[in-house]
């Protein structure tokens, strides 16, 4: 009971078309898993022929029992009288395994048939993740500031791709999806296949997001050949081979965070943005505070960093001040004075001793006093606004109290009164 190869080489020759007994499956497309074959009388005549084309392959059966199978292109001669050949390649082991063990229920008694299997990679099956799938992100890493670790970003992703596969177990095959059916169409499992994959997938992130692979979020598409190392290292798809398929290829071909967690990636981007743009803005106040010849420019350049942030660093530089206003890690740096000038000068305020650079007291509000007019030395002609002369040490003398005219009373500067002309002593 075997087949017997007839003829090798190209199976289109038009040789065929001498033999009236041929068994054949042209309808083996894409989309087409799995054809069965067999004659009006239920039996397959010794001597008939059974064509292989490229991409297929043949498992006869008699009465649910496994005769012979074949997954060599070729036209055969099936003969009941021969033991089993299993021309199969590749599948000489799962044949054997067939034979010896498998049962099928799926045929009538006493029927034999011919059961085609589309043994080529079965492409373009798409999956997509209908909600978020959580992942770890160590890209976005969180330090710990008690314990001084770091712990991955917990953020929600959708996913979307392509995966390929092959019927490798034509007998777990039947089991699973023939039952008494003629023909099986990828439609028939695809869908069932596509809840299998994303479980699978939802294991395989769960492992690219731990400590050991560290795979960013957005870096998921690009580490398509270790995300399918890691799911046949894991047996993460053992769902899938239970149905006697096995996955080819897998690519993820998009990310995409939902609102919620590309939020928490912006705060942390920016908050990240902003610490550095605070370590620049020390930096340069330290420079400064180091080379009082370059604190003018170094000022000058902080404010148009400034206005290239959009006002950021305002925020950011009155951080870095502290009470006494000197520069957080400079304590002895006076922003004031730049290169050894002087200072600007104030005058204390009359209510509260603040010292007043403008015109009211920066704490009470008071008006600033009036400043001193500069008197000139009697002896050296210096002018000054102290008690004392600067150059010689002359004492300054007193401003008189003002005159009055002793007839009118108005206020006289001079020798005479301006309203009456009266003289004044």
């Amino acid at each position: 009971m075997g087949l017997i190869k007839a003829i090798t080489g190209a199976v289109g020759s038009t040789m065929r078309d001498q033999w009236l007994d041929l068994i054949k499956c042209d309808n083996m497309d894409m989309d087409t898993l799995m054809v069965k074959q067999t004659t009006k009388s239920g039996q397959i005549s010794k001597g008939s022929r059974i064509l292989v084309a490229p991409g297929q392959a043949v498992v006869i059966y008699d009465s649910g029992a496994v005769l012979d199978a074949s997954a060599e292109e070729g036209v055969y001669t099936f003969d009941q009288s021969s033991s089993p050949s299993f021309f199969g390649g590749q599948f000489g082991p799962v044949f054997k395994e067939m034979w010896q063990r498998f049962t099928y229920g799926g045929t009538p008694a006493k029927e034999q048939a011919i059961f085609y299997f589309n043994i080529k990679e079965i492409l373009d099956n798409k999956f997509g993740t209908a909600t978020p799938i959580p992942f770890q992100d160590w890209s976005h890493a969180i330090p710990n500031q008690m314990t001084g670790s770091l712990s991955p970003m917990g953020v929600n992703v959708r996913c979307y791709g392509k995966y390929t596969f092959q019927i490798d177990d034509m007998g777990v095959f039947m089991r699973n999806h023939a039952g008494t059916g003629t023909i099986i169409k990828k439609g028939d499992i695809t869908e069932q296949m596509r809840s299998e994959v994303i479980a699978a997938f939802q294991n395989v992130l769960n492992e690219m997001g731990n400590s050991q692979h560290r795979v960013p979020v957005l870096e998921l598409p690009s580490n398509t050949d270790e995300i399918k190392q890691v799911m046949d290292e894991k047996v993460f798809d053992e769902p899938i081979r239970r149905r006697g398929v096995r996955l080819v290829s897998f690519t993820v071909e998009s990310v995409s965070l939902d609102e919620a967690s590309q939020a928490k990636i912006d705060r942390y981007e920016f908050s990240s943005n902003s610490m550095m743009q605070q370590g620049k803005i020390i930096d340069v106040m330290g420079d400064a505070a180091n080379n009082p010849g370059g604190a003018a420019g170094a000022f000058m350049g902080l404010g148009m960093m400034n206005a290239g942030t959009g006002g950021m660093t305002g925020g950011v530089m009155q951080n870095a001040w502290n009470g006494n206003g000197q520069v957080q890690g400079q304590p002895n740096y006076d922003p004031y004075n730049q290169g050894g000038q002087q200072a600007p000068q104030g005058v204390p305020c009359p209510k509260c001793g603040t010292m007043i650079v403008g015109k009211f007291c920066p704490e009470c509000g008071t008006p600033a006093p009036a400043p001193k007019a500069a008197k000139k030395c009697p002896k050296c002609g210096t002018e000054t606004t102290g008690k004392f002369c600067p150059e010689c040490g002359t004492p300054i003398p007193a401003d008189e109290a003002p005159k009055k005219c002793p007839k009118c009373g108005t206020e006289v500067t001079g020798k005479f009164c301006p309203e009456c002309g009266t003289p004044v002593a």
